[in-house]
């Protein structure tokens, strides 16, 4: 069961684009109007009225995620389920900007990495 199914939603038009970290810098720079490197942006598509489908465009850097799964020693593979995890559950409206929100995201993006692990 994906993650959106789990939230009991639907999956809509959703793009995954995987860029550069140039890349993705620039559309942070240009929408968001921020001047730092991040490994995902998540633009939401969705209807407020959550019985609609999920939609929205995630971009993610490999740059970033590479980097990243060093840093965390993870894998790749790892690094990017759990960022495409985090963009998806931004399309369901978590958010992450206080502390108390991280929280919750992170461990929802635990619940979802363990069940994928499941799976596997």
């Amino acid at each position: 069961m994906s993650t959106i199914e789990k939230k009991k939603r639907k999956a809509g038009d959703i793009s995954f684009v995987f860029c550069s970290d140039e890349f993705l810098l620039t559309i942070n720079k240009q929408y968001l109007k921020h001047d730092t490197y991040t490994d995902i942006i998540t633009f939401d598509y969705s209807k407020e009225d959550t019985k609609q489908a999920v939609s929205g465009d995630i971009f993610i850097s490999t740059d970033r995620i590479k980097e990243n799964a060093l840093t965390f020693s993870k894998t790749f593979e790892n690094e990017i389920q759990r960022v495409i995890i985090h963009g998806t559950l931004h399309l369901l409206g978590y958010k992450d900007k206080t502390k108390t929100a991280k929280a919750e995201m992170t461990k929802q993006e635990d619940l979802c990495l363990a069940a994928l692990q499941k799976i596997k």
